[in-house]
């Protein structure tokens, strides 16, 4: 080589194009290449997008129902004898000074029937209980047909229902009556689901008079609820069980309901991270179909590997061209597999009743991803191809 003369360097363009002529010329067998980066990428990114809009609607759900809801139950004292909250539980617990509301539901023993024609023995799955007026307001509940108790109401043999306990009686509309032992109760109301306390969907509720007057009910409550403010709901929670019941408080259950929702998320971390795995899976076979793929076209192509290096080709413009081929092949799969996630994401959340979330950087983490699959999954098969001799790979038939 003459002083002075150089190599001639392809420009950006030129490499992209000399690299999608191999991929236009075998456009089945890199959709199908493409497919296997496609269905990992579209997994990772719906796993996630799901994940991020199911915590989102959590996250909604709480700010809604509030997390400053306590319950204190009675259970089983050291001893195994079973205690009963003092029957003046929710004047105790109105006393801490950051409670804002306090009321109290009892267990009553009442077996339910749909009417009196239905054997005694055949239960509906429906239990009774016991509830104070201001129940309703203090869980943030809402009644789906009729009303709730009022001071008339709540002293007569009239009964609200949870939404599972109507759905199992065929209770469908107010003032239809049902057995509760051989006493016929109206039903007045009909709540919709109560997130925050789901127990109390598959019970029937009646006042606390009318369960002393028509069902033997002595005034002891088993549930007391309490709403304080959020920033005390830990310090009353530390102290509501010996208020509730001061020298048994060690019988007495003391639990925010909406921790219950709340671990709902490290449930799907969980299976958010079962999910990713098998996406990564996916994405690793893609990655060997791509180096197959590309293994192959080396060996198909090896006359015009032969025709380009006579022709002045450089080793390393056979090596771009190629691990061009192989990014862009991979970049096809990955950008079709984000595309897909994201409409995934958005479909489901939709059926849901969710906010679609899919965040950016799972987008731009996926295509990184298989970007550099496709540095890796064309590495070998560029080598191999610069290092093929222009007069061998000439002579190939």
């Amino acid at each position: 080589m003459r002083d002075g003369l150089r190599p001639a360097r392809l420009s950006p363009g030129d490499v992209l194009r000399v690299g999608a002529v191999g991929l236009r010329a075998r456009r089945a067998r890199v959709v199908l290449s493409a497919l296997g980066i496609a269905i990992g990428i579209a997994t990772m990114v719906a796993v996630v997008g799901l994940s991020e809009s199911s915590r989102a609607d959590l996250m909604a759900r709480l700010d809604r129902l509030g997390t400053n809801l306590l319950t204190a139950e009675a259970g089983r004292s050291p001893t195994g004898e079973e205690i009963k909250l003092p029957k003046n539980a929710v004047a105790m617990v109105q006393r801490i000074g950051p409670v804002r509301q306090a009321t109290a539901s009892a267990d009553i023993d009442a077996r339910i029937r749909r009417s009196d024609v239905v054997p005694e023995e055949r239960s509906a799955g429906v239990t009774a209980q016991a509830v104070r007026r201001d129940l309703l307001a203090a869980l943030g509940g809402e009644v789906s047909r009729g009303v709730w108790l009022d001071p008339a109401s709540e002293r007569l043999p009239t009964a609200v229902l949870g939404s599972l306990a109507a759905r199992r009686l065929g209770i469908t509309r107010t003032g239809e009556t049902i057995m509760m032992n051989d006493i016929r109760v109206a039903v007045v109301g009909i709540l919709k689901p109560l997130e925050l306390v789901p127990a109390l969907d598959r019970v029937a509720m009646v006042g606390f008079p009318s369960a002393e007057r028509y069902f033997g009910f002595d005034g002891h409550p088993t549930t007391v609820f309490e709403r304080s403010t959020d920033a005390s709901v830990e310090d009353v929670r530390a102290i509501l069980a010996r208020t509730v019941d001061p020298g048994r408080e060690g019988g007495i259950k003391v639990s925010r309901p909406s921790d219950a929702l709340a671990a709902k998320t490290a449930t799907d971390e969980g299976l958010t991270t079962l999910m990713l795995g098998l996406g990564a899976v996916a994405l690793l076979v893609g990655g060997v179909g791509v180096a197959n793929t590309m293994v192959i076209s080396v060996l198909e192509r090896r006359q015009e590997i032969g025709l380009r290096r006579a022709l002045g080709a450089t080793r390393g413009a056979v090596r771009l061209q190629f691990l061009t081929e192989s990014l862009l092949l991979s970049a096809l799969g990955g950008v079709t597999g984000a595309l897909l996630g994201t409409a995934a994401t958005y479909g489901f959340a939709h059926v849901q009743g969710w906010t679609a979330v899919v965040p950016p950087e799972s987008l731009a983490g996926g295509v990184a991803a298989t970007l550099v699959i496709g540095v890796i999954a064309g590495l070998y098969p560029a080598v191999r191809a610069s290092r093929l001799h222009p007069t061998v790979a000439l002579n190939t038939s």
